[in-house]
């Protein structure tokens, strides 16, 4: 696998970078797409294409050249992101964005729910017996065991396409404290290399049958990325490191200054706001989450377009509040297309937008050859290391 390193000093252009991932928002097939059988796919484009969705801000930034190949005027940089990674899922995009490529995927359990053996291991060690353990959605897996699980008191442990092993409860019948402590054993047991998953959810819920409701106090419990990332760079040089969203969870809390975790899209995008009204210097890193949980793996592509016009509409303010030493920059870690079959994350290209008040030629970049090289011009920015990738910062102008 060929990576590149980064050798060149940074030249400082903006005090601060908001670097925005829309989750899962892709936006065309990968060039290997058919060796994780999703030839054909393009969240972006087919959601536009079935919805007749209008994102009028999207377009000013470049979203439609890089769908159409055309060149119509854009007031920010735009290209597309190639994935080296081997995978297609939010640890792996994530950490490749910050400079570490993963040769190895992480364990998955879609098809078949985790091995016997390790139920068993989790029946031992929480004392609980463990229902479900099928690939679910969270909302549905509670609705259809959340009334066993509370006769019971058993823990209901599902997966998803992600490498996760989730953990729902009742929190009047298992408090958090008792959860969270069943997780972090979870995670140490985890650690062999035939169960590693990326990562651990506590998922507690509360209500009656019929009217559960997932509640805010998820915990999420990763593993440390292999080696040191630009967000580990960052912070060693004193910078702000703001997490909004899973981002936190995501990189094992490793690198962040500062976190807040989100509600969903419209509490982040607020957020984001309220950041970008801060003073700091450094790198506001916020997920938004919704494109995939709610709407990409549950294959509906209306409310997929309705979260993406969501976005659009609050573009504006967005873009007006940004002063002008920011970068604004705009991607995802995957795709997740609602229109394709199943319900798994889609092995796509994703978007990459460079927008700020000083860059006075808007154009068409090259294509980025790993999504490293996001970070790899935040480091360059900055003047710190990158562990892989090709600054595009001199191309900004």
């Amino acid at each position: 696998m060929n990576v590149i390193h980064i050798t060149k000093g940074g030249i400082n252009m903006f005090k601060r970078v908001f670097l925005i991932v829309l989750d899962s928002v892709g936006i065309g097939a990968a060039k290997d797409a058919d060796k994780f059988h999703d030839e054909g796919t393009n969240t972006f484009g087919h959601t536009v294409e079935k919805t007749h969705v209008e994102l009028p801000n999207f377009e000013k930034l470049g979203y439609f050249n890089i769908l159409n190949h055309s060149n119509e005027p854009t007031i920010s940089y735009y290209t597309k992101a190639e994935e080296i990674s081997n995978g297609k899922d939010t640890l792996t995009g994530h950490l490749e964005m910050m400079g570490v490529v993963t040769e190895k995927p992480f364990k998955t359990f879609l098809e078949t729910g985790f091995p016997d053996e390790l139920i068993r291991e989790i029946e031992q060690i929480s004392g609980r017996k463990v229902i479900g353990n099928k690939a679910a959605s969270g909302t549905e897996i509670i609705k259809e065991l959340g009334e066993e699980q509370i006769k019971t008191g058993a823990l209901i442990v599902y997966t998803s396409a992600d490498s996760v092993l989730q953990i729902a409860a009742h929190e009047d019948i298992i408090p958090l404290d008792e959860l969270y402590s069943i997780c972090e054993k979870v995670r140490k047991i985890t650690m062999k290399e035939e169960w590693k998953v990326g990562r651990i959810i506590a998922r507690p819920y509360i209500g009656e049958p019929g009217n559960f409701t997932r509640t805010p106090n998820r915990h999420d419990y990763a593993l440390n990325p292999a080696h040191e990332t630009v967000l580990d760079y960052l912070k060693q040089n004193q910078y702000s490191v703001i997490a909004i969203g899973k981002i936190s969870d995501i990189f094992n809390n490793c690198g962040i200054t500062e976190s807040t975790k989100t509600k969903d899209n419209l509490d982040g995008i607020n957020q984001i706001k309220e950041t970008i009204q801060r003073d700091f210097k450094g790198l506001c890193f916020a997920n938004l989450n919704d494109y995939d949980s709610k709407y990409g793996h549950r294959r509906d592509v209306e409310g997929y377009a309705k979260a993406l016009k969501e976005f659009d509409d609050h573009l504006p303010e967005i873009i007006s509040l940004l002063k002008e030493d920011d970068l604004l920059m705009i991607t995802a870690d995957h795709g997740n297309d609602p229109t394709f079959r199943g319900t798994d994350h889609t092995r796509e290209n994703t978007p990459v937008i460079f927008y700020s008040k000083k860059l006075n030629n808007p154009s068409r970049l090259s294509i980025l050859k790993t999504f490293s090289d996001i970070g790899a011009t935040i480091a360059d920015n900055f003047s710190v290391q990158a562990p892989n990738g090709e600054s595009v910062l001199d191309k900004l102008i």
